[in-house]
């Protein structure tokens, strides 16, 4: 087994390059509403976590995000709550996707550490929305993912999102990040 440098370095750049082909096919089930897709790349106990952003005075950074389990969240979803949006935004009655949103997900600044069973990754991202002539919706911020292999591809174990704005504009959040 080769465990030169430049192998170490080649086996992580394809290991990058294998995480960013992953995200760009969730970005593309998610703008495509393949959401039964989407769910299946999810794992079982999936946590899908998205604390409030809160301005803080100078010196005080690590307090501008809620903490879990210690105030509200926008998001604190396991499966079985993902699976239920879903329904709801299938069933063509929910208020807020009627008629349907569209979406371009994008990400950028990747970062992947390899943890053995499991691989951390780090990136910012940029959501455009828009629904009928006028509701456009910018969503940016960062996200934290923990992948678990699967095969030849990854299952998302847990993601945490932390949007850059601390006030929400939009009317909803129906999308999925």
């Amino acid at each position: 087994m080769d465990t030169t440098p430049e192998r170490a370095l080649l086996d992580q750049i394809l290991l990058r390059h294998q995480v960013e082909q992953f995200y760009n096919a969730v970005a593309e089930m998610l703008d495509s509403r393949q959401f039964d897709a989407w769910l299946d790349i999810l794992t079982e106990d999936v946590r899908y976590w998205m604390p409030l952003t809160i301005t803080k005075a100078h010196g005080t950074w690590e307090e501008e995000h809620t903490r879990e389990g210690l105030a509200l969240n926008w998001f604190d979803e396991g499966k079985f709550e993902l699976e239920q949006r879903v329904r709801q935004i299938e069933t063509g009655l929910h208020w807020a996707e009627e008629p349907v949103s569209r979406t371009s997900h994008m990400f950028s600044n990747l970062q992947v550490t390899d943890n053995g069973e499991t691989l951390s990754t780090r990136c910012r991202f940029l959501i455009y929305r828009n629904r009928t002539e006028t509701e456009t919706d910018f969503f940016v911020g960062k996200r934290n993912d923990t992948l678990r292999r699967d095969g030849t591809s990854f299952k998302i174990a847990a993601r945490e999102i932390f949007l850059d704005q601390n006030v929400l504009l939009a009317k909803n959040l129906t999308l999925f990040f």
